[in-house]
């Protein structure tokens, strides 16, 4: 049984049931969101061979003190930092640390910043110097096997027919679909109901509502889905080797549809476009 509750009613702490926002939620969402876009924006000029990615880390505390955010992975569960990096078979999770980023080289950059109580949720991909045609290739499968999600939302669909629609895709284009990790819910909690897996099937799942807030976040592998979490806890890596990647919006589902929180306002959130560096 799935339980909706209006979220200016509903306790601070994840309960199972799912939140349904007003237009005031939507604008703090949108604000806090922005800022996460516009910081990943950034990014793309400095993501190069050569930079640690303790750097990229730096910058994004930096960028949030200085825009009045706090980054909300900072210190999160024990994780000392304020992103996630993750490159080529990390799958997500990659802590960042002082091993400079290589010619080649994929990453994900996953930016959450908690802006006046609200949480802006994102990550994209990052090409580092020139990378070869079968990283590309994944880059875009992963992008529109997102976009493709995405323009499943609506009111009265289910949560499924997201699932199905990434999977549809990546699947016809060799690829395959992490099951060990999801989307979620997100608003003024930064893990919250529901769970938006990348799978499935479009009549499974529970049905989406008009205030929905949650994060669609695909990880998609050239090889085969599975994956180990390693020594520290955190860093998910493909069991095979192979490279994976992810491309991360949060939206709300609306009357006629979805709003993407997210979108870059540069326009730098898909691949195939030149990053300075």
């Amino acid at each position: 049984m799935v339980n909706y509750i209006e979220a200016s009613s509903a306790p601070s702490k994840n309960t199972g049931a799912i939140r349904l926002y007003g237009p005031e939620a939507f604008e703090g969402m949108r604000k806090a969101c922005q800022l996460t876009a516009r910081c990943l924006d950034e990014l793309a000029a400095i993501v190069r061979p050569g930079l640690p990615t303790d750097a990229i880390d730096r910058f994004v505390f930096e960028f949030g003190m200085d825009n009045g955010a706090y980054p909300a992975t900072l210190n999160y569960r024990g994780y000392t930092k304020s992103t996630c990096t993750s490159i080529n078979h990390v799958v997500c999770h990659g802590i960042p640390d002082a091993k400079p980023l290589r010619e080649g080289d994929i990453v994900n950059i996953d930016v959450t910043f908690v802006l006046d109580g609200w949480h802006g949720d994102s990550s994209r991909m990052y090409p580092v110097g020139q990378i070869k045609r079968a990283a590309e290739r994944l880059l875009e499968v992963t992008h529109e096997a997102l976009m493709r999600g995405i323009a499943a939302v609506r009111a009265g669909a289910r949560t499924g027919a997201i699932g199905e629609a990434i999977q549809t895709h990546a699947e016809s284009e060799r690829c395959s679909v992490v099951r060990d990790f999801c989307g979620h819910g997100v608003g003024r909690l930064f893990h919250d109901s529901p769970n938006i897996l990348h799978y499935g099937r479009a009549n499974e799942g529970p049905e989406l509502r008009e205030g929905m807030i949650f994060t669609i976040e695909p990880m998609i592998n050239l090889g085969r889905p599975h994956v180990k979490v390693l020594a520290d806890g955190w860093t998910a890596v493909t069991r095979d080797r192979s490279l994976s990647a992810q491309y991360e919006h949060t939206v709300g589902v609306t009357a006629s549809g979805c709003e993407i929180f997210t979108l870059s306002p540069g326009g730098l959130d898909r691949p195939g476009l030149p990053l300075n560096g």
